[in-house]
């Protein structure tokens, strides 16, 4: 997978090793402001990784319920004369939503996601139905995706400085995978890739995220429809409580030969281990 113009900087630095400073060059993941539009008017303002904005502004939209369908989007265009292109008005079909009110706030930032939502009584709100797929994986082809997925971060490969959020069907075969330096960023840019390419709902896959399965990782993925969520490190108490109610697989500590199923263990069928009379 080729990486995304502007995504990368290089740059000039001083590495200490073994007693020795010696000067070498070295490459940062890029971290800009992107100020997102709707028919004109300023919405928001999220730090990203540059590439894929179109698909990160679509999946936005998407997760967070502004939209219900692609065909609500005229157009997604940088904004004539802003810098560096760090500036995406979108155009809807019936104007700014009327849904965005004084009491919802999208201010976020590559670490902490969107913020604005306090509970799951704000997701509960838009409607979200429970997930119903019938999909299920192999916990050994599960085991396989951590490599995968960290096989073709070619920009975290570059830096090591970025997240990825990769989607993988049932055989363990790769279908897309984008990166950012926000994890919410890269979850975004899949559901906006799947919407562009009018593959939504993503019931037949399960997407696996580098870092944590926090709250907004999994309510994104549910605004998704993706049945299954796979995380390397822990997800939090609220992705888990999210999970349970909505019919969410939620699987964290995939490392190796070992994972922990914290709700919807239907969908990945495991061998008990028999109990010792």
């Amino acid at each position: 997978m080729p990486i995304p113009q502007k995504s990368v900087l290089r740059t000039r630095i001083t590495e200490w090793k073994d007693g020795i400073a010696s000067a070498a060059d070295d490459y940062l993941a890029v971290e800009e402001p992107l100020e997102i539009r709707i028919c004109g008017k300023p919405l928001t303002v999220t730090m990203r990784t540059p590439g894929h904005d179109r698909e990160l502004v679509a999946g936005f939209l998407w997760t967070e319920g502004l939209i219900e369908s692609v065909d609500e989007i005229v157009n997604i265009e940088p904004v004539e004369g802003s810098q560096k292109g760090n500036q995406i008005d979108i155009g809807l079909r019936d104007g700014f939503p009327q849904s965005i009110g004084e009491g919802r706030n999208f201010i976020s930032a590559s670490a902490c996601g969107i913020c604005g939502k306090a509970s799951i009584d704000a997701v509960r709100a838009r409607g979200l139905r429970p997930l119903q797929s019938n999909f299920t994986i192999d916990p050994e082809v599960l085991c396989t995706l951590p490599d995968r997925l960290r096989a073709e971060q070619q920009v975290f490969g570059r830096t090591g400085g970025l997240h990825a959020a990769a989607l993988f069907g049932a055989s363990g075969e790769l279908i897309a995978l984008r990166e950012d330096i926000g994890r919410h960023n890269a979850v975004d840019k899949i559901a906006g890739w799947a919407l562009l390419e009018n593959k939504l709902p993503l019931s037949n896959y399960i997407m696996m995220v580098s870092g944590r399965g926090g709250f907004e990782i999994a309510q994104k993925a549910i605004a998704a429809g993706v049945p299954m969520l796979a995380s390397v490190s822990a997800p939090s108490s609220l992705a888990v409580q999210l999970a349970r109610e909505l019919g969410l697989t939620l699987v964290g500590f995939l490392r190796g030969q070992r994972f922990v199923i914290y709700a919807g263990e239907s969908r990945c069928v495991v061998k008990r281990k028999s109990a010792v009379s």
